[in-house]
């Protein structure tokens, strides 16, 4: 039975959601302020937490911040701010989804059930992560994809690495300028573009089922890893 991890003030709204997904089947844990949320966070390991902005103690955007400096857990944060400032934070520093209120207790677990199955499904050893038939080799920065050898330039490995290691997660052009190029790269944006469009053709062997390099329209690209 997978747990979520409910961090939402309103307990209203947070017996809302106990109730829709426990229905569903999922064992349910609830923090009522950003600081018990972390804390359970840490003593029980969920497989997806919902977490509200506007809660106490700790805001939303600290705990993502905490959760993400430890976990690749997925997160879908829950706020009545719609604004696309605000869900773009949200992507850029981690979330896998957004849910506006008021919502309906149905979008709530579909978005859940959505997820959940395109968490990753990684095998990883000491120097190896393992996507399906991709491989990467973090120490050799070898990578094949169905024991095919796959050859890369340095900045496409480069990119290839950072976003692999954050499976699931959205960046934009400037997070991987920053990230990968560096703060003293002084060209165009579209050379993220150029690159990405390089590592999908060398990567051309990987079957969608198994993941892919997902470009969001008007947010950026996230790698993307599907369970089976």
């Amino acid at each position: 039975m997978k747990s979520i991890l409910i961090v939402e003030d309103e307990q209203t709204i947070s017996r809302v959601l106990a109730v829709y997904l426990k229905h569903e089947g999922y064992e349910i844990l609830q923090a009522y302020d950003g600081k018990e949320g972390l804390d359970m966070f840490t003593q029980h390991q969920p497989d997806l937490v919902l977490l509200d902005v506007m809660v106490p103690e700790m805001d939303g955007w600290y705990v993502l911040k905490e959760i993400r400096n430890i976990s690749s857990c997925p997160v879908i944060m829950l706020t009545a701010l719609w604004d696309i400032d605000y869900r773009l934070k949200g992507l850029n520093q981690g979330a896998d989804d957004y849910i506006s209120k008021p919502f309906i207790g149905e979008e709530v677990v579909a978005r859940v059930n959505a997820v959940l199955r395109r968490s990753p499904q990684v095998l990883e050893t000491e120097n190896m992560k393992q996507f399906g038939s991709l491989k990467i080799n973090m120490d050799s920065h070898v990578v094949s994809v169905n024991g095919e050898k796959v050859v890369l330039t340095p900045k496409d490995l480069s990119l290839l690495i950072f976003l692999a290691e954050r499976p699931n997660r959205t960046f934009t052009r400037d997070n991987l300028i920053e990230n990968v190029w560096g703060m003293d790269y002084d060209g165009s944006d579209r050379a993220v573009d150029l690159s990405i469009k390089r590592i999908r053709h060398s990567l051309a062997g990987w079957p969608a089922s198994q993941g892919e390099i997902r470009t969001l329209r008007g947010l950026g690209y996230q790698f993307s890893v599907y369970k089976k």
